[in-house]
């Protein structure tokens, strides 16, 4: 079985993944791929730097992750342009890797974290939606502990992505992560017994 996991910045979707892996899941992290799509010398950071110019690179060639999120961030046109050189390459990495896990190990759950599931129209690739849950207020709090952001730059990222409500609204199975890291741990294993998989 594999599932979408998702959830909104500084949710804890990183956490929520470890717990599943613990427990002998095997992850896919879209993030990861994103990272991988745009190393020095691929297609994919050329055309980024075409598009956004020199300054979005670091002097060694790699991206500066930093330098084009103060331009996607601010500027939702320049960050579909950003998706649509982007999204192709790691939604097709997603299910090479996803198909490879599943041949490999196929009695082992597949989590696949991906950030953006919902505003990607994702949700037909998994079998089902797994959405890390906080509230919005918590979130703005994590966000700008976590990354030493300002509360504009904080609430700027959160605006960027679909409302964690909606998602909650569209989501299979909610992990509250509101709570400690125990009160977590338990809804992960909840769900792992319901799917047959502890």
């Amino acid at each position: 079985m594999n599932i979408g996991l998702t959830g909104g910045i500084a949710c804890g979707k990183s956490t929520v993944a470890a717990m599943f892996v613990r427990r002998g899941a095997a992850l896919i992290d879209a993030d990861r791929i994103a990272r991988e799509v745009v190393l020095p010398g691929s297609p994919a950071l050329g055309l980024v730097a075409e598009r956004f110019g020199p300054g979005i690179l670091q002097p060694d060639g790699s991206l500066n992750r930093k330098a084009l999120g103060d331009i996607v961030f601010r500027d939702a046109a320049a960050r579909k342009e950003l998706e649509a050189i982007l999204h192709p390459r790691i939604r097709a990495l997603m299910r090479e890797r996803m198909h490879r896990a599943e041949l490999e190990t196929p009695d082992k759950l597949v989590v696949v974290d991906v950030p953006l599931l919902f505003e990607s129209k994702l949700e037909a690739m998994f079998e089902e939606t797994v959405l890390v849950y906080i509230p919005q207020e918590l979130q703005l709090v994590r966000l700008r502990d976590r990354d030493g952001l300002t509360a504009e730059e904080a609430e700027s990222r959160i605006a960027s992505q679909m409302p964690i409500d909606e998602k909650r609204a569209l989501a299979g199975t909610i992990i509250d992560n509101s709570g400690t890291l125990e009160e977590t741990d338990r809804q992960v294993n909840e769900f792992c017994k319901r799917k047959g998989m502890e």
